[in-house]
């Protein structure tokens, strides 16, 4: 970091205090940040992102000012579609705009996605990722519509917990302000949008800080928005002749991202003192088995591996937080000595019936046959439609790499009888005993859904 920023964010710190902790959900904690940095926000209401829209909709109404001392303005579309659209008309006069969705709304931003990343237009979209409707709708999260958006030219941080949503938007607006590259902040649809955890708010006064540092930024973004009094062509046709080198003109920008996140994330660490990396591994510091991961299930692997403890000397995990821009460099370097892999299981909460593996998958195994890796490298779904996703399941995985001839690809958590990829599972009990595990059963109709969601915070 510089110096300079350095020493305005630990002033930031001292003079604003620390955030008080308390109960939140994943949609809550990331729709703060957004309403704080954003001047409006576009939406249509889609689960399980429909929180994140009612929340800035409810602060808005109450008069909640934002870090620019204004209300944030919020306006309710037609369709995705329209929100996608209003929300790059905004971007492009200079505002400061941001929207939420999931799933087959996601689909429909896509055009004004490829428009706002072809310009280098810096936003933030926050989604809680979600089932793509195909064989049949499912309103429950995998991340089939994040991995649909990967080519847009948005780059994609994944949070893992409630806590990660929070700091990663922030990192999230900052990173893009820096880097003039668009954002999809996203974390799993109802496993992290509605979970409730007990978590560290950032306060509103850090907010007006980080503004005030990005300012330089900031005024570059509306000095380049559409005016009348400096006019200048944009969205023109291009041809043959220049259209391949305008679009290749936008490498540096890619390249630096890597660069910029860490630098947000080093933000939020003189800031509330949380450190976080690009990759974060988990696990023996020689492992020879290793599952590669994105997403709250990392939490389930991570859980396995305290449980065996010393026992975990061989195995271990890399959690995937930047996902766009794919960074090798930051990936390697997190991973255990290559000559001692030998196995490593890349993990998909995702489907994609017609590739010979998973988008996840290509990149590790491209990444590491680069690398000169001879490790086996062994594609596998699990949580399609949040299906749960269990220690006893993470411990099927391990065996599974330790097999002579391991099962690839593999299905777990279901039993697979008709192409047999599934991988056997046990139960596996990880929580320390004595330690009191209760279910609150609620029904659409009565108010029971938000009388136990009340419950439960007054637990956390």
């Amino acid at each position: 970091l510089d110096p300079r920023i350095a020493a305005a964010l630990e002033s930031a710190r001292k003079e604003c205090g620390e955030g008080k902790w308390g109960p939140d959900d994943g949609a809550t904690a990331a729709a703060w940040v957004a309403y704080q940095m954003s001047d409006n926000a576009f939406i249509f209401p889609i689960t399980p992102s429909t929180l994140l829209s009612e929340m800035c909709d409810t602060w808005s109404a109450g008069g909640v000012q934002n870090a620019f001392e204004q209300v944030t303005k919020i306006t309710q579309l037609q369709s995705e579609a329209g929100a996608a659209g209003s929300m790059h008309g905004a971007l492009a006069v200079g505002g400061l705009s941001t929207t939420f969705t999931a799933s087959q709304g996601l689909l429909l931003m896509i055009p004004n996605m490829y428009k706002i990343a072809g310009e280098l237009i810096p936003c933030v979209m926050h989604i809680a990722a979600r089932a793509v409707a195909g064989q049949a709708l499912s309103i429950f999260g995998d991340q089939n519509d994040i991995q649909a958006v990967r080519s847009t030219g948005f780059a994609i941080l994944f949070g893992s917990t409630v806590q990660e949503a929070l700091d990663f938007a922030l990192v999230s607006h900052i990173a893009t302000l820096r880097s003039r590259v668009p954002f999809v902040h996203t974390f799993d649809g109802f496993r992290t949008s509605h979970e409730i955890q007990k978590i560290q708010a950032i306060p509103k006064e850090i907010f007006g800080k980080v503004v005030e540092l990005l300012a330089p930024e900031i005024d570059a973004h509306r000095a380049r928005g559409l005016n009348p009094n400096h006019p200048h062509a944009r969205g023109t046709a291009q041809c043959d002749d220049i259209y391949f080198q305008a679009v290749e003109a936008a490498n540096k920008y890619y390249k630096e991202v890597p660069k910029f996140v860490e630098e947000a994330f080093a933000w939020i660490e003189k800031l509330v003192g949380r450190k976080y990396g690009l990759f974060e591994y988990a696990g023996g510091k020689n492992a020879k088995y290793l599952i590669v991961i994105m997403g709250s299930g990392s939490g389930v692997v991570e859980e396995y591996l305290e449980k065996l403890g010393d026992k975990a000397k061989d195995i271990g995990m890399l959690k995937v937080r930047l996902y766009r821009p794919w960074s090798e460099q930051h990936f390697l370097a997190a991973l255990p000595p290559l000559t001692g892999i030998r196995a490593v299981a890349v993990c998909n909460k995702m489907k994609d019936p017609a590739a010979h593996g998973e988008p996840l998958f290509l990149d590790v195994a491209a990444t590491l046959q680069r690398a000169r890796c001879d490790a086996n490298i062994i594609n596998g779904r699990y949580g399609l439609s949040s299906k749960d996703f269990t220690p006893g399941m993470v411990e099927a995985i391990y065996n599974n790499l330790r097999a002579r001839n391991p099962q690839h690809p593999f299905t777990v958590g279901i039993e697979d009888d008709i192409t047999h990829l599934s991988l056997p599972y046990g139960n596996l009990e990880t929580v320390a005993p004595g330690t009191k595990q209760c279910i609150f059963w609620g029904f659409g109709s009565d108010g029971t859904v938000g009388a136990n969601k009340n419950t439960i915070k007054i637990i956390a």
